[in-house]
């Protein structure tokens, strides 16, 4: 039987992370997957869930099944989170998934259920999961423009390529720290975004997966809330893993609103049958946690002071690094580094330019150019600099200068 499969594609992170496993050099660096490390280079456990742990380590619950929708008190606090109870009171329900990735494939599953001839929008370029997740899904994917030759928001292009979004299209939008470029709409964008949805009719469909690593929580769920309240449908996908360090816990939620209760019984009802059929129930772990911490209000503030001091040093790291290239003569290459949010950056870099950074510098990026500028301990940003700057050629320029002035 195996023998018949063809030769399936690479993962390229996951083949990054791998290759550099081998490497033995010890200046080598690893940019490549999305995960928040430290000063010292650890991915901690949040101080907030490490407290919730303890507490429901001494309450020993039953580890009896939660039901197809998982933990109960879990997608209520996620909903009071992510859309704030203004305007959305009976219109929108929560079923707990196996993280954002699960959520997003849940979501698209009820798409090709409820709108089966529908496109899905995705950005060009696009978290890497997107499109194998909407196609493994049964789903029709074309994409709009998001960045333009200069690496900011294109905003005109986007708009104009969705003019194209037909009624029953879906439009997949990460509401915030866009992976992998890093790049942010303006709030006036989203409000174009939601003129265009109201009056095309397609639904918007939001990845929240680093909300309060940008501007901050508030901040960062400002034009999903906005959306929420304009448009009669939407579909959002909520993970955890990142805001609260909750990795390999899995945690996250799929989110609909709805015109009616009826409506969003209905929708409900077909996540928990599609649930059924992938995996039956999420895991309760890591859900416990996060309903612990949003449940009591010491330790929610705690979580967002952890919170905070992440963003602090991802914002510091992205600074450091556009300063010491603006050193080193590459301050044009820098500059759309510096309006950069969130987790990752795009490096004005070409595939083999990012070869060549992996090859001669050991520093692992992926060749699209993203790098997890929250991945990287502060004193290593230096040498990540010169990297860049030697690949680019300017090490050599700058050079010529220091001698020319000494």
């Amino acid at each position: 039987m195996f023998e018949l499969l063809p030769p399936p594609p690479a993962d390229p992170l996951w083949d990054l992370s791998a290759e550099f496993g081998t490497d033995t050099r010890p200046e080598r660096l690893n940019l490549v997957l999305g995960v928040y490390r430290d000063h010292t280079g650890v991915t901690p456990v949040m101080a907030a869930v490490r407290e919730a742990e303890i507490r429901l380590a001494e309450r020993s619950a039953s580890k009896e099944y939660r039901g197809l929708s998982g933990n109960a008190a879990f997608n209520r606090a996620m909903l009071s989170m992510v859309l704030g109870g203004a305007g959305t009171a009976g219109r929108a329900a929560a079923v707990q998934t196996v993280a954002g990735t699960g959520a997003l494939r849940l979501l698209a599953d009820l798409v090709r259920r409820t709108r089966p001839g529908a496109t899905v929008w995705i950005s060009d370029p696009a978290y890497v999961n997107h499109r194998p997740i909407l196609e493994a899904a049964g789903l029709t994917v074309r994409t709009y423009s998001w960045l333009d030759a200069e690496g900011c928001s294109d905003t005109a292009g986007m708009l104009r390529d969705l003019q194209d979004a037909r009624r029953d299209d879906v439009v997949l939008l990460q509401g915030c720290c866009h992976n992998p470029s890093g790049v942010e709409l303006s709030f006036e964008a989203w409000e174009a975004l939601a003129e265009l949805a109201e009056h095309n009719g397609w639904v918007p469909f939001i990845d929240l997966a680093y909300h309060g690593l940008g501007d901050g929580l508030e901040a960062d769920l400002r034009a999903t809330r906005m959306l929420a309240m304009r448009v009669p449908e939407m579909l959002i996908a909520v993970s955890c893993s990142k805001n609260f360090g909750l990795y390999s816990d899995r945690t996250g939620c799929a989110v609909v609103l709805g015109p009616s209760g009826q409506a969003l019984r209905h929708a409900e009802t077909s996540l928990q049958n599609i649930a059924r059929t992938l995996y039956s129930m999420p895991p309760e772990h890591g859900a416990a946690v996060v309903t612990t911490i949003l449940e009591d209000e010491g330790l929610r503030a705690t979580w967002r002071s952890e919170l905070d001091v992440m963003r602090g040093r991802i914002t510091a790291n992205r600074a450091d690094l556009v300063a010491h290239l603006d050193g080193l003569g590459c301050a044009g290459q820098a500059r759309p580094l510096a309006r950069q949010k969130g987790m990752f950056s795009t490096l004005p870099l070409t595939p083999d330019q990012m070869r060549e950074l992996r090859e001669e510098f050991a520093i692992y990026g992926t060749a699209s150019g993203r790098i997890n500028i929250a991945g990287i301990s502060a004193h290593r940003i230096p040498y990540l600099a010169r990297g860049i700057a030697a690949v680019l050629g300017t090490m050599d320029r700058v050079r010529t200068v220091q001698s020319a002035v000494s």
